[in-house]
């Protein structure tokens, strides 16, 4: 089975603002701006066999206040950008109480069926205790980027950048491969 890395779309791939201490996602293509600095990481990660999965809460679709077309078009940016296997969005409000609204692992889960993705040996990138929840739930490895929104969820590692949490990643995997191949 397959090795993949999922990353919060949000504060990750793309900027976020910041209002009220917390953070805004962009509604229009217009504000929507892609970290260009993290594709040669993305890179890395790609180059070690890593599949990479943007996941995002994007609640603005079912309040009316997102369309889905300019999703869309945000989405064709990132795939145009990025080096990414799939994008997976919860349109889903709190309230609806869905299977794929992070933190519970629907959007993760449902990535494993569809890319025969291995859980228990694949990575959650974020900067929210959400995305640090979903992958406890789900069996995954989290690696957090010191932020704000870290909250009091178990997460496993919190790194000061994604530089040194590509490294932690490809320092883990070759840790696994080590110790699988001496049993």
């Amino acid at each position: 089975m397959k090795q993949g890395v999922f990353i919060e779309r949000d504060g990750i791939l793309n900027q976020v603002r910041v209002e009220r201490r917390h953070q805004v996602a962009p509604l229009t293509l217009e504000d929507f701006h892609v970290n260009k600095a993290i594709v040669p990481l993305l890179d890395k990660l790609k180059a070690s066999g890593l599949l990479l999965i943007a996941t995002t809460n994007q609640p603005g679709l079912s309040r009316g206040y997102q369309s889905r077309r300019e999703l869309e078009r945000m989405h064709d940016l990132l795939r145009r950008v990025l080096p990414l296997d799939d994008i997976l969005v919860c349109p889903h409000d709190a309230i609806d109480h869905c299977p794929c609204r992070k933190p519970k692992p629907g959007l993760l889960l449902e990535a494993a069926f569809k890319w025969h993705l291995d859980l228990d040996r694949s990575f959650v990138i974020s900067d929210k205790w959400q995305d640090a929840e979903t992958a406890r739930a789900a069996g995954c490895t989290s690696l957090l980027l010191r932020s704000p929104w870290l909250g009091n969820v178990h997460r496993d590692f919190v790194l000061p950048d994604i530089e040194a949490i590509v490294a932690k990643i490809l320092s883990l995997r070759t840790h696994s491969r080590v110790l699988a191949g001496s049993a």
